[in-house]
């Protein structure tokens, strides 16, 4: 498997997951672009990877399901890392990046050696406004559809892609 440092260097932070569905494909996502750090905020009591229905979403990605650290708070999450992401559907809100750019800067990140986090908010609610501000930028996955947002996997997903390619672009590039 090919793993990048910017994968190396970055968590995923899934906060009050609901679904055991969709935390196996959260691992699944990560896994096929190479990053295996995830972390769970006060996961539900479904929302677990021992759970029957994750284990089954989480193909080929076992692995990322049972390295999946549990913390009670976002702040705990975010112990050690020095470049944070909020994921936010909502649309005005000031100073967010694309997900592109949010890569770019993870690449940038990592080459320094420091640690990166995404954090994500549960399928319901999204993220809470302290949990927003607890991070250093904002990202925001843009849509053409009036849909009030993505599932939950699918956001773990584009991120993913975005920091695999951009991790991929700083590889090849000339020195």
């Amino acid at each position: 498997m090919l793993v990048l440092p910017v994968a190396r260097a970055t968590t995923m932070v899934v906060v009050h997951p609901h679904y055991p569905e969709n935390l196996g494909a959260i691992a699944r996502a990560m896994k096929t672009m190479g990053i295996t750090g995830l972390i769970l905020v006060k996961p539900s009591r479904l929302a677990v990877p021992e759970h029957e229905m994750a284990r089954k979403m989480a193909v080929k990605s076992l692995d990322v399901l049972d390295g999946a650290v549990r913390c009670r708070t976002v702040e705990e999450a975010l112990g050690g890392v020095s470049l944070s992401f909020a994921t936010t559907s909502r649309r005005g809100v000031s100073g967010v990046v694309s997900p592109r750019r949010a890569a770019q800067m993870s690449v940038e990140a990592a080459r320094t050696g420091k640690r990166v986090a995404f954090v994500f908010g549960n399928e319901k609610t999204g993220l809470a406004a302290e949990d927003v501000s607890l991070c250093a930028e904002r990202v925001r996955i843009p849509m053409a559809a009036d849909q009030p947002s993505i599932n939950l996997a699918q956001a773990v997903q584009i991120m993913a892609y975005e920091l695999f390619i951009a991790g991929l672009a700083a590889r090849d590039a000339p020195a």
